[in-house]
């Protein structure tokens, strides 16, 4: 349980981070920010996962990038349903999802249990 807790807490400082990387990506505070990783992670858990499913094809043939197309358009709905956390357009949220699965790699890295 703790350790979900800390991967949310991540997540939401990993959406802050990103919002002042990725100009069109934008973050009013901590609580949004929190807000957004909760509805991230479910987007991605439910409609996200039917999404990779119905796009296989398109993920083998790009190689897997179009996965972070996929979690683009998550993002972006996401930005749609929480007050606080807006991105404007496709390209911010494809490239918000490329920095996120970044800083991701480089918090499981840091924080790697032994």
């Amino acid at each position: 349980m703790f350790q979900m807790v800390i991967q949310w807490v991540l997540s939401a400082i990993a959406l802050m981070i990103v919002s002042r990387l990725v100009p069109g990506f934008e973050v009013s505070g901590l609580i949004p920010a929190m807000m957004a990783s909760a509805v991230i992670g479910f987007l991605n858990a439910t409609l996200g996962m039917a999404l990779k499913v119905i796009t296989f094809p398109l993920v083998v043939l790009t190689f897997g990038l179009f996965i972070f197309v996929v979690n683009g358009l998550v993002i972006l709905l996401a930005s749609k349903l929480i007050v606080g956390f807006n991105v404007y357009g496709i390209q911010p949220a494809v490239m918000g999802s490329v920095v996120l699965t970044l800083l991701a790699l480089i918090f499981r890295v840091a924080f790697k249990e032994n």
